[in-house]
C-alpha cells in the first residue's frame, strides 16, 4: 500500500542515509570524471576570488540541481506506477525485481573485477552520437544552466545504485512520494562529491 507520512519520512531518511553511504564508496569513484572536469573549470573562474567564492565553485550547486531534478523525475516515475500498480504488487513486482538485480549485477561487477569474472556481461553502456555531443559541449564549460543540464543528462546513464534507490522510491507508492524519496536519495550523495570537488581543487594546485 502506499505509505502514510510517517512511512514516507522513514523512507526519505532510509535513502538519505543509503545516497550517504553509496556517495563514498560509489559515486566518488563512478562520477570522479565529471566531478573533477567540473571542479577544474571552476577554479580557473574563481581563482582570483575570495574563499568564499572558491568553495561555492567546488559544491558544483548548478550540477547537483540539476542531478536532484533528474532523481526526482525517476523517482516520481517509479511512485506513480507503484500506486497505480497497488503499491509495487502485481504486474509491477516482476519489473521492481528485475530493477534490483540490474544494481546488484553492477555493483557487484564494479566492486570486485575477480567476482566480476563470475558474474554474466552486461554490455557496455552506449550514448547515442548526439547526447555524446552534448555531453561534451556540456563538460567543456560546465557553469550555470550548463552545470545543471550536465546533472540532468548524466542521470539518465546506468548505475546499479540509482537502480536499487528508484525500487526503493516505488515503496512511496506515489509520484511526490517516490520524487521526495529520490530528492533525499541525492542529498545524501552530496558531500562525498563535494569532498571530492575539494580534493581536486588541493590536487591541482
Amino acid at each position: 500500500a502506499a505509505l502514510g507520512p510517517g512511512g514516507l519520512v522513514t523512507l526519505m531518511g532510509v535513502l538519505f542515509l543509503a545516497g550517504l553511504g553509496g556517495g563514498l564508496t560509489h559515486c566518488a569513484g563512478m562520477c570522479a570524471p565529471f566531478v573533477l572536469a567540473q571542479a577544474a573549470a571552476g577554479a580557473e573562474r574563481s581563482a582570483g576570488g575570495t574563499l568564499l567564492a572558491r568553495l561555492s565553485g567546488a559544491a558544483l550547486l548548478p550540477y547537483h540541481l540539476g542531478r536532484t531534478l533528474g532523481y526526482a523525475t525517476l523517482g516520481g516515475l517509479a511512485g506513480g506506477l507503484a500506486g497505480l500498480a497497488g503499491g509495487g504488487t502485481g504486474a509491477l513486482r516482476p519489473v521492481l525485481a528485475v530493477l534490483l538485480l540490474l544494481a546488484a549485477l553492477f555493483m557487484l561487477g564494479q566492486a570486485s573485477s575477480r567476482l566480476g569474472a563470475f558474474l554474466p556481461r552486461l554490455p557496455a553502456p552506449r550514448l547515442p552520437a548526439a547526447p555524446t555531443r552534448w555531453l561534451n559541449a556540456l563538460l567543456a564549460a560546465p557553469g550555470g544552466w550548463r552545470g545543471m543540464a550536465l546533472g540532468l543528462l548524466l542521470s539518465a546513464l546506468p548505475c546499479g545504485l540509482l537502480y536499487g534507490a528508484v525500487a526503493a522510491a516505488a515503496a512511496a507508492g506515489s509520484v511526490l512520494g517516490g520524487a521526495l524519496g529520490m530528492a533525499a536519495f541525492c542529498a545524501g550523495t552530496v558531500p562525498a562529491l563535494i569532498g571530492l570537488a575539494l580534493l581536486g581543487r588541493f590536487f591541482g594546485r
